[in-house]
């Protein structure tokens, strides 16, 4: 009796690539000294002031009413300024485009009334 039998061709081997590991810059930090709660001036010494205390916002006075309205920061009219303009110029540039569409879809619309009545016409007269 005559068994069947598989033929294999040789193996062949293959260079496997090296992949290197990967690495990291890891950020390190000075350490921070929080001094305690109750830390108080050595006896002897003056009290140095500083002008880190910010100013008071400018005011704008009115004599007549005797009122004083803050003004804001420069940072927030500038913003304010920056909001309006794009308001204004998308608004500019969209209108022509907006007032296109709205042309056409009324003509669609009113086509499609126009046929709705002439049905109802018609059936009216049969």
């Amino acid at each position: 009796m005559e068994l069947p039998t598989i033929v294999l061709p040789d193996t062949q081997t293959y260079e496997t690539i090296s992949i290197p590991l990967p690495t990291a810059d890891v950020p390190s930090y000075k350490m921070i000294f929080v001094p305690p709660s109750d830390l108080e001036r050595p006896e002897g010494t003056q009290e140095v002031k500083t002008e880190t205390e910010t100013p008071a916002p400018p005011k704008l006075d009115i004599p007549v009413l005797d009122i004083q309205l803050p003004l804001p920061t420069a940072e927030v009219v500038a913003t304010a300024t920056y909001a309006a303009v794009a308001a204004v110029a998308t608004t500019t540039l969209a209108t022509p485009f907006f007032d296109q569409i709205k042309k056409k879809l009324q003509k669609f619309i009113q086509g499609k009334i126009d046929k709705w009545k002439q049905k109802k016409n018609q059936k009216r007269k049969i």
